[in-house]
């Protein structure tokens, strides 16, 4: 892992009330579920409770998931988030020759090169024109989608063309935000319907629940076997279980807006456009990318966190990035309106 993934408030003395670093968008209302959850730490029986293992693999909870989207049990695989799922996935596809779409996560190349895979990354797909062909070396491609950081989302129709064409490369796509974009993207179904496709879904990112690390993989069954023969027991602890139960059965109170979510997103991005002195990248989610012009992404996001509160994310550490960019993920309209003043301040002062 490396150092500088957002949400790293700790580094900072004064409070943090508004964090745009994380793409978790927080003010999800999960009182139901912490109130199970709740009971079930206090409880001494029933299937959440604490005093007795977990399931060894997640069977119930994978059952589940799998009625939900209609695939056989088998073509799912529960894991401690999606980070895991990408770990587990480089493990068993160990000395791979791998390709990244990039910039994107850095734990997918991380992941690949922990398990001797050979890394390279890829800036643009191949076209029409180039006959949809990857690299003739390519056996594993990772396609974040929608993208962690630029938030630009793969046309679905050319993606499904792409993986045919390309039948001897297992494409790896993150689809964690898929819940905030209202372009097409695969449903699992779909996705477990060719040989050669692993689909990462995160319920981390869906429900703001973090802290619990939950996501899993969807895909055809033999694949998934093989990721089973690596995972770890017990990776999946009886709270993250019993919460992801809960979510399917009883979904949140209040869930969110989507679609007055990105219209929120595009009045931010409109403003800080408008504040001059920067590029805002176009997107199809709630998080964007945004080049500063002039300064460092580090000395603003240390501004803001010093002298507001507020918490950016420095995106320089991204493949193909450089000092000049950050990524925010937009929150409520009064947290916005303070992310615009703020940086407003930091430019009319540099």
């Amino acid at each position: 892992m490396i150092e500088g993934h957002g949400d790293d408030s700790y580094k900072y003395a004064r409070p943090i009330t508004a964090n745009f670093s994380s793409n978790v968008y927080s003010r999800v209302d999960l009182s139901d579920l912490k109130a199970h959850l709740c009971r079930c730490i206090n409880g001494n029986e029933g299937s959440g409770s604490l005093s007795s293992y977990p399931e060894p693999e997640p069977y119930t909870l994978e059952s589940r998931l799998a009625a939900k989207h209609r695939l056989p049990a088998d073509a799912v695989c529960v894991t401690n988030g999606a980070t895991e799922a990408i770990y587990l996935i480089a493990q068993t596809f160990r000395g791979t020759n791998t390709a990244i779409l990039q910039p994107t996560f850095s734990e997918y190349a991380d992941a690949c090169r922990i398990h001797a895979h050979r890394v390279t990354s890829l800036y643009l797909l191949p076209d029409v024109q180039e006959g949809y062909r990857l690299p003739e070396d390519v056996r594993m491609l990772w396609i974040c989608n929608p993208n962690n950081p630029t938030g630009a989302v793969v046309d679905k129709e050319y993606l499904a063309e792409l993986i045919k064409r390309n039948s001897q490369v297992c494409f790896v796509i993150d689809q964690s935000y898929e819940y905030f974009t209202m372009c097409p993207v695969f449903t699992a179904a779909e996705a477990a319907a060719f040989p050669n496709v692993l689909l990462l879904h995160s319920m981390t990112k869906r429900y703001a629940v973090p802290g619990l690390r939950l996501g899993y993989v969807t895909g055809p069954s033999n694949l998934l076997h093989r990721l089973r023969t690596n995972r770890m027991p017990w990776s999946v602890n009886r709270l993250a279980i019993e919460a992801g139960l809960h979510l399917l059965a009883h979904d949140v109170p209040n869930p969110l807006d989507v679609a007055a979510y990105l219209q929120e997103t595009a009045r931010l991005r409109a403003a800080l456009e408008a504040l001059g002195g920067m590029e805002v990248w176009t997107t199809e989610t709630h998080f964007m990318l945004v080049r500063l012009r002039v300064g460092k992404a580090s000395a603003l996001k240390d501004y803001l966190a010093e002298t507001h509160g507020i918490l950016i994310r420095d995106a320089s550490n991204f493949d193909g990035l450089d000092e000049h960019f950050f990524r925010i993920a937009t929150q409520t309209r009064e947290e916005n309106d303070r992310l615009i003043e703020g940086i407003g301040k930091w430019l009319e002062e540099g």
